[in-house]
């Protein structure tokens, strides 16, 4: 039996997003398939159509950007089939390049809130667990030997509290990563394995945690495409004020979805010298380059 740690990126080219949030969602091996199969079904309930046919996906920019709330308060609520009909127009139309009616803003608007509500609960029903890091957007990394070859404070905080999960289940994990760029993928895999191999308290955690990440594209990945709605409501919905995570907000957002954040994420017993302690699966490093 092993878990996979499902990880995409929210807010790393520092324009809109208010902070770069790395993280994603945890899934039992033996639930992947089963919460595949429920997507692709609440995909075509909610749409009509499998999205990637017509070139887009289920990521949180797409379902929760502002102009779908608007959308989708712009006329009452739909039947199912009027919606589903409504979202196939929306949809061709795009491919056609032609404005699309009134009422298929209004579906297609609908649709992306009903998909988003959705996933949140079929990742309850699968018991997801939910594990990010979070920094503020103004980090500067330092022109050092360090910052440019090991993972980031707030990166191996976040494989910490995988490895705390894991060690409490006796089980293996596994890291799914969304494909980016060939030349920082590398880099990054590079920083993976100095944490593993040269350092002490990656090479402990490598008991549990599989050195080595599982690329994947996210427009065929549900999972990845889960993980990215998760992370951008975070960046959007879910702060830790007494930390210092005070950035603005949207409301829809932190309304409905700061709760859902709040139970997937990861709580859990830690330990360091020689203390027990309660921790979370959801981190915020004001200064990820900064020593402990």
């Amino acid at each position: 039996m092993s878990w996979l740690l499902f990880l995409d990126e929210s807010g790393h080219d520092h324009k809109s997003m208010p902070y770069e949030v790395r993280g994603g969602i945890a899934l039992q091996d033996m639930e992947v398939w089963p919460f595949v199969q429920e997507v692709q079904r609440l995909e075509l309930a909610s749409f009509g159509v499998v999205l990637h046919q017509f070139r887009t996906e289920l990521k949180g920019c797409k379902l929760l950007d502002g102009d779908r709330f608007k959308w989708a308060s712009q006329g009452p609520l739909m039947s199912e089939d009027e919606r589903r009909k409504h979202c196939r127009g929306f949809l061709t139309k795009g491919l056609e390049k032609k404005t699309p009616r009134r009422d298929e803003f209004t579906a297609y608007g609908q649709a992306c809130l009903e998909m988003a509500r959705g996933m949140f609960l079929l990742l309850r029903d699968r018991r997801a667990k939910l594990f990010a890091s979070v920094i503020p957007k103004s980090a500067v990394r330092p022109h050092s030997f360090e910052a440019h070859e090991y993972l980031r404070k707030d990166q191996v905080f976040l494989l910490e509290r995988f490895f705390y999960f894991l060690e409490s289940e006796k089980q293996y994990g596994l890291l799914v990563m969304d494909e980016v760029e060939k030349t920082e993928d590398r880099r990054f895999v590079r920083r993976l394995q100095n944490y593993f191999q040269k350092t002490q308290t990656g090479r402990y955690r490598s008991a549990w945690i599989v050195p080595t990440p599982l690329f994947v594209s996210s427009d065929m990945t549900y999972p990845v495409q889960a993980a990215d709605l998760a992370i951008y409501c975070l960046n959007w919905g879910f702060r830790l004020p007494t930390r210092g995570m005070e950035a603005a907000t949207r409301p829809e957002i932190a309304n409905e979805f700061g709760p859902w954040l709040n139970q997937l994420q990861f709580r859990g017993d830690a330990y360091r010298d020689g203390t027990v302690y309660q921790e979370y699966g959801i981190v915020f490093v004001p200064d990820p380059y900064m020593a402990r």
